[in-house]
């Protein structure tokens, strides 16, 4: 059983973790290592959240019951570690209502940084060609997860125009029954309008850079997503966003001036619907899209610069280490 195998790894993790002054761990996958080493050798052990157990509960399609061995190994050390770090305002409550026990000072928020000289414009016409990717073009870039919303942005984009591509970076389904759905979708996409091209392989830097930087648009249809730093990368490379206004993504995307923020409705087809409009919006309208994306890349170097992510968890390293 892949989760039993990971329980196993942590504890080889632990005990390497000897003579450490801190131990900082990211996912469920190394948090229980942490845990042990700080309850073996009493040292601080500082999580970064980057996603809650609870608030994925379509990973148990994925996991099986793996999934009661991810919520527990995340409990246990969500609730007894020595500080942790969200990713963004939005992460930071829901650990806290996830996890009630938990002191609220010992949650902190540190957003995740971009790097904006690897992530900056890259008009590159070569690549584009290399896919048979006519402009405009909308872009999506993600794994096929419920979480992504991958499945809601197909079928708003029926209601889109057919003007304009829609360029689909994704690869392998976190499991089928989400895979068989995209493909059907796309599918049918496909036949109706033309204009889909779905690019499966994992992208090098300088292609995916290449795409941010000739797509009219970036989607993000997440119906969760603490932070979203692939929308960072897409404002680093001077494009317009539209993304679902879910967990920290308004914290990132800018409404009416990086980007278009959509509610996120439970109703699917009232999603899609608004989904489909703020698309139109902006591929309609060239100049307000390269607007946004000046200025999501001037907040990208603002705000989002790794320099500053180092200076505050340093800080806290040392608050934590007596």
């Amino acid at each position: 059983n892949p989760a039993l195998q990971t329980l196993l790894l942590d504890s080889d993790i632990a005990k390497n973790l000897k003579g450490m002054d801190i131990a900082h761990s990211h996912t469920w996958y190394a948090n229980l290592a942490g845990y042990l080493a700080m309850k073996i050798f009493g040292i601080p052990h500082v999580i970064t959240a980057h996603s809650l157990e609870p608030l994925r509960p379509w990973k148990a399609e994925q996991l099986g019951g793996g999934y009661q061995i991810s919520s527990w190994a995340e409990k246990i050390s969500y609730e007894s570690a020595s500080a942790i770090i969200a990713v963004s305002d939005g992460m930071r409550a829901d650990v806290l209502k996830a996890y009630p026990k938990i002191d609220t000072n010992k949650v902190v928020t540190i957003r995740n940084g971009i790097d904006t000289k690897a992530f900056a414009p890259n008009p590159n016409s070569e690549v584009l060609k290399k896919y048979g990717i006519d402009s405009p073009y909308g872009l999506f870039v993600g794994r096929i997860t419920r979480q992504k919303g991958l499945a809601h942005l197909l079928r708003a984009w029926q209601k889109v125009s057919k003007d304009y591509s829609l360029v689909l970076a994704a690869g392998s389904p976190d499991e089928p029954a989400i895979g068989a759905e995209v493909e059907q979708l796309i599918a049918e996409l496909s036949k109706q309008r033309g204009n889909i091209i779905w690019i499966k392989q994992m992208l090098d830097r300088e292609e995916l850079t290449a795409l941010l930087t000739g797509a009219q648009v970036f989607l993000c249809p997440s119906i969760y997503e603490p932070l979203g730093i692939v929308n960072l990368e897409a404002m680093a490379c001077e494009t317009a966003v539209v993304a679902s206004k879910v967990g920290g993504i308004p914290e990132v995307v800018v409404n009416n001036e990086t980007g278009l923020l959509v509610d996120y409705s439970s109703n699917p087809s009232e999603f899609e619907d608004f989904l489909a409009s703020a698309i139109n919006k902006l591929m309609s309208d060239k100049s307000l899209s390269i607007k946004y994306g000046q200025a999501g890349r001037i907040r990208a170097i603002e705000h989002f610069g790794w320099d500053k992510v180092a200076k505050a968890t340093i800080e806290l390293y040392r608050s934590l280490i007596k």
